[in-house]
């Protein structure tokens, strides 16, 4: 049995899968605000809870919002900030007697749907995860990539690619630079773009439906950003060559950019013939409970 567990700023989410990936049991619980004890003592409660319900005993794997530094093995750029320079893995390993093995949300989104999900049986799978913000992991045979840094699918903080003189400098963005990826494809990115040209914010979601009803604006800001996706996701083809990219978060939900930026991307691949796909998820807001159970999938 893989036991996976979801840490969220809201919510912790806990999952047991079977060796063939049927969900056993599947549980969730509030997330102690601010509460480092706290958060450990309910993950550790909440595995409890899993192995009593199925009566086994499972391997452990944990989504988290932030990365272990392989400086200091402690935990940084989580949004749950009570757990930044925390060593969360050494402690909750001392807690629960047994190793445990740890992945932030997008590469567990990643390995989740390629496992078993969209991109199930792909070799190289990019997750991409666009919401609040632009992030992404990579899994290479069924497992993550995280690189030696720690950073493996940081591409929203790299530069928009090949940009127009009126994409120069670029948005400032939170990392300190101007013009990151993020900037440009992330919910607020796309609002701030729309603002901009039509001086009202609306967000992604009322822009899909504005242009589905004839909205020129909106079909236009749309058009911008199918072309910025279409330009960052062929520069991720032209390093990774992925088989399968996965769109998840938000901006996945617009249906028109599966068929939209791959009919652009092609003009910036360094191929004659970009046989990648890009897929919706499968699992959706699942995708992170079943990737943290997955890290354990061999």
């Amino acid at each position: 049995m893989r036991i996976g567990i979801d840490l969220g700023g809201t919510k912790i989410e806990g999952i047991a899968l079977s060796e063939v990936g049927n969900e056993l049991f599947r549980f969730r619980i509030p997330t102690p605000q601010g509460d480092y004890s706290g958060i450990l003592k309910s993950i550790t409660d909440l595995v409890n809870k899993i192995e009593t319900q199925t009566g086994e005993r499972g391997s452990i794997g944990l989504c988290t919002p932030g990365s272990l530094s392989p400086a200091t093995g402690l935990m940084r750029n989580s949004n749950s900030v009570c757990l930044n320079g925390k060593p969360v893995l050494v402690d909750l390993q001392s807690l629960l007697q047994r190793e445990i093995r740890m992945a932030n949300d997008a590469n567990c989104f990643a390995l989740s749907e390629a496992v078993d999900g969209a991109a199930k049986e792909a070799a190289v799978v990019f997750g991409v995860i666009i919401g609040t913000g632009t992030g992404a992991g990579v899994v290479i045979n069924n497992k993550v990539l995280v690189g030696a840094n720690a950073i493996a699918g940081e591409w929203g903080h790299n530069p928009l690619p090949w940009p127009e003189d009126v994409e120069l400098p670029g948005p400032e963005c939170y990392c300190g630079k101007t013009g990151c990826i993020e900037t440009w494809l992330s919910g607020p990115g796309i609002m701030r773009d729309h603002e901009l040209h039509n001086n009202i914010f609306l967000d992604a979601e009322t822009l899909d439906g504005k242009a589905r009803f004839g909205d020129e604006d909106a079909d236009e800001t749309l058009q911008r950003y199918e072309n910025r996706l279409a330009r960052s996701l062929a520069q991720v083809i032209n390093i990774l060559d992925p088989d399968v990219i996965v769109l998840g978060g938000g901006m996945g939900n617009i249906k028109r950019l599966y068929k939209n930026v791959p009919k652009i991307w092609g003009e910036y691949v360094f191929s004659d013939v970009v046989n990648t796909r890009l897929l919706a998820p499968l699992h959706g807001d699942s995708s992170g409970v079943r990737g943290a159970a997955w890290l354990w999938n061999e």
